[in-house]
């Protein structure tokens, strides 16, 4: 019983120690490329139009959340990114938004 123990806590260990290095990933989104953006290189586009419309809404002091919108607003950005890859992608939404 006692190597059962031991295997199971060196197993809970390692699966805590990998959540939490998950967790401290940082992404500066002003430095996100529309190339990134759209190849998923730094992390998913969904979290990132997430993370956007939190952003943009925070401006507003709009505490709504509207997932059709956000669906549209993520295609629109994607098409558009896809044009311009190079582009910054707060200067990609900053295009658009105007």
């Amino acid at each position: 019983m006692v190597p059962f123990r031991a295997a199971a806590a060196a197993l809970l260990a390692a699966t805590l120690m990998a959540s939490q290095a998950e967790a401290q990933v940082m992404v500066d989104v002003s430095k996100i490329t529309c190339d990134q953006y759209i190849t998923q290189r730094i992390t998913h586009t969904r979290s990132v139009n997430i993370w956007l419309s939190g952003f943009y809404a925070g401006r507003r002091n709009n505490p709504v959340l509207d997932t059709q919108q956000l669906e549209r607003n993520g295609n629109k950005l994607s098409r558009f990114c896809e044009s311009n890859r190079d582009m910054l992608l707060l200067d990609a939404v900053g295009a658009l938004k105007n």
